[in-house]
């Protein structure tokens, strides 16, 4: 077999695991996904925002970004550090990729131990999100977040 064909068959077979991790990943975003327009601050007032999906489970709210070939979800955010620290109508040139009626959350994953962190210690995993959705969406993120038993739970199912 001359080394053009081996070529072409690496090609094609590099071509058909791309396609394969791209159905996986369309598959993961979709299922049982709840669709949320989410962003990392600080942002510029109309940059950052990124299509996807987000999966409520018992520990966390899972977000895959829509655009992206990652296997595994784009930011992963622990229920029991999670805290809506404001609410807010889209403005300016997010109304363009918005509806005027989704509502915007402002989130923040506090560090461990429930502590702000300044912000020269960001990076000890305290971030901070808005994640924009519909009002009916909203109520079941209140909920959610609502739902979490308390931080001492954990102490007495350990005792």
């Amino acid at each position: 077999m001359p080394w053009w064909s081996w070529l072409i068959l690496a090609v094609l077979l590099a071509g058909l695991v791309l396609l394969a991790v791209l159905v996986y990943r369309v598959t993961e975003v979709r299922r049982a996904g709840t669709p949320v327009i989410l962003r990392r601050l600080p942002a510029a007032a109309d940059q950052g925002w990124r299509h996807g999906s987000v999966h409520y489970n018992d520990y966390s709210l899972v977000y895959y970004r829509l655009s992206s070939l990652r296997i595994g979800p784009t930011a992963v955010l622990p229920r029991r550090r999670l805290e809506i620290v404001g609410r807010r109508h889209p403005e300016g040139t997010e109304l363009e990729i918005m509806e005027p009626d989704t509502v915007i959350v402002h989130l923040t994953v506090n560090a461990p131990g429930g502590k702000k962190l300044p912000p020269s210690r960001a990076g000890e995993r305290a971030a901070d999100y808005e994640v924009a959705l519909d009002r009916d969406l909203l109520t079941g993120l209140l909920s959610w977040i609502e739902a979490r038993s308390p931080s001492r739970a954990r102490w007495r199912r350990a005792a």
